[in-house]
């Protein structure tokens, strides 16, 4: 067909050794490569989101030991915030701990809320107890051991 004279169809040369150069690329390797990348990063995917709907269990630890009077602050479906047994305004929150702690920044606080309270306003109580020098809060969690 289209064979030039002195090259047979192969594209060798009739009397030597000497081969044409083909210009050709080899894909292949390059395309395993990349199936191989596309099954990692679809298998990946997945598991990098974040945004799922979540709801908390009930802690199945055994739980600390309590103090002889612990702090309660209790946050109430309304988002009143108790100290103890006395619901407090929030602007008066400190000095209502600061009463029911003797002044000791050190004791442990014993902050629960109800299931209707958001996670922000909750974050909002912790943030207001940290601001008042209080770091030591734990979390008071329904006892899902069986």
């Amino acid at each position: 067909m289209g064979a030039k004279r002195g090259q047979d169809i192969g594209g060798r040369a009739r009397g030597g050794d000497d081969l044409v150069e083909s210009h050709e690329i080899n894909v292949t390797p390059f395309i395993d490569v990349m199936l191989v990348l596309l099954i990692i990063f679809m298998v990946a995917a997945p598991l990098a989101t974040v945004d799922l709907d979540v709801k908390l269990p009930a802690s199945a630890v055994e739980p600390t030991p309590r103090p002889d009077k612990p702090v309660f602050v209790t946050v109430k479906p309304d988002l009143s915030v108790a100290v103890g047994e006395d619901v407090t305004a929030r602007e008066r929150l400190t000095s209502a701990i600061d009463a029911a702690t003797k002044g000791d920044k050190n004791e442990r606080l014993y902050l629960r809320a109800d299931k209707a309270v958001s996670y922000g306003d909750l974050m909002e109580v912790m943030n207001l107890l940290r601001n008042a020098g209080y770091l030591k809060i734990a979390l008071v969690g329904l006892d899902g051991r069986s």
